[in-house]
């Protein structure tokens, strides 16, 4: 990972959980932490791997994923900028048991653990933000592993398509407009099915009327046509 050194105050400072904090903490920040750039496709950690780093992520996106028995990769959360990862195992003092990777070149900032206790300590109002933040992942990672249990590939399928609404703008004709920002591989990966049923699915779902898509676009035309799959 290539090291960056400038405007790294002012990424921080960006940062949803940090956002309330005075200028005077955010310069301790400043000096606990580094940036740093990573490729698309590089990995950040793998299982297995000591858990003495918090990361929180400033530009692009990464994937959090773990292997399965058959070898598949099952994607537990996919993060947008102003996310911390890491942390849970940080802050338990155990080796990670996921996986983290860039799906797109990406700049993060990486805070040692013993930096991240002090500064939880010396800021007891963040951890109450962290404690609601990582519970609320948690119960997303709950859930779609809920859903990968019961439902077949169809209603995984329009799960995830939904989720992705809720953080989508609406058009004039009042469709969903996805930028089609995951591959099919990638949806196959949050759903544990394969590349080739996801996109017989999506066929499925074009032929049906309830989506158009391309290489740059996912169009939801039928959002109750697929909430009937849930």
């Amino acid at each position: 990972m290539r090291e960056i050194t400038s405007a790294k105050y002012w990424y921080l400072k960006q940062i949803k959980l940090f956002s309330d904090l005075s200028d005077e903490d955010m310069k301790t920040m400043e000096a606990m932490t580094r940036m740093e750039f990573v490729r698309k496709r590089q990995i950040v950690y793998i299982p297995g791997d000591p858990g003495n780093s918090v990361y929180i992520l400033k530009k692009g996106r990464i994937k959090i994923s773990r292997l399965m028995e058959d070898g598949r990769e099952l994607t537990l959360a996919i993060l947008e900028p102003g996310e911390i990862f890491g942390e849970i195992d940080a802050l338990e003092n155990t080796s990670r048991d996921t996986m983290a990777a860039a799906m797109d070149d990406s700049n993060i900032c990486v805070m040692r653990k013993e930096d991240f206790e002090k500064f939880l300590r010396m800021k007891p109002d963040i951890p109450i933000k962290l404690t609601k933040l990582i519970g609320l992942r948690l119960k997303r990672i709950e859930n779609r592993i809920e859903n990968l249990l019961y439902k077949d590939v169809p209603s995984r399928l329009a799960r995830i398509l939904l989720d992705l609404v809720d953080e989508a703008h609406y058009d004039d004709n009042m469709e969903v407009c996805l930028i089609a920002r995951l591959t099919h591989q990638e949806l196959a990966n949050l759903i544990a099915s394969t590349r080739e049923t996801v996109s017989l699915t999506l066929g499925e779902f074009r032929d049906k009327g309830l989506i158009e898509f391309n290489r740059k676009e996912i169009v939801i035309r039928n959002k109750n046509g697929l909430i009937k799959y849930l």
